[in-house]
């Protein structure tokens, strides 16, 4: 997030966070669930939100900072958001997967830089 603050303050522009719940997957979502999936998503909604409250009031900026949460595919939200407010740059993680583990997981990074109409600054 220093990238992306850093970025913000020499351009004077806002910030955007973005957090995109994707649907749940792996070993700890594989046992049986007593909750409906509509319920699952609401839950990890809320906790995102929570985190993402607790993050920006820890922000000592005078930029303006959104924060937002979309459910999806994490690399077609972050491209639809950047297009509906027409941003001037995504910055973004990278969490550097490679051989079978960048097979298995989609790399989301890869996918917004080769799509975004912006720049991307990709960050490890």
């Amino acid at each position: 997030m220093s990238y992306a603050f850093e970025m913000a303050n020499f351009y004077s522009v806002g910030i955007r966070i973005l957090h995109v719940v994707d649907k749940p997957f792996g070993d700890k979502y594989t046992r049986v669930l007593s909750v409906t999936p509509e319920e699952l998503a609401s839950r990890m909604e809320g906790e995102a939100a929570e985190k993402m409250r607790k993050l920006i009031g820890t922000l000592d900026s005078g930029l303006s900072v959104e924060g937002v949460i979309r459910h999806g595919s994490p690399a077609e939200e972050i491209l639809a958001s950047a297009s509906m407010i027409n941003a001037g740059m995504i910055v973004l993680a990278s969490h550097s997967h490679t051989g079978l583990t960048h097979f298995l997981h989609a790399n989301v990074a890869e996918a917004v830089a080769n799509k975004a109409k912006c720049p991307v600054l990709v960050v490890k």
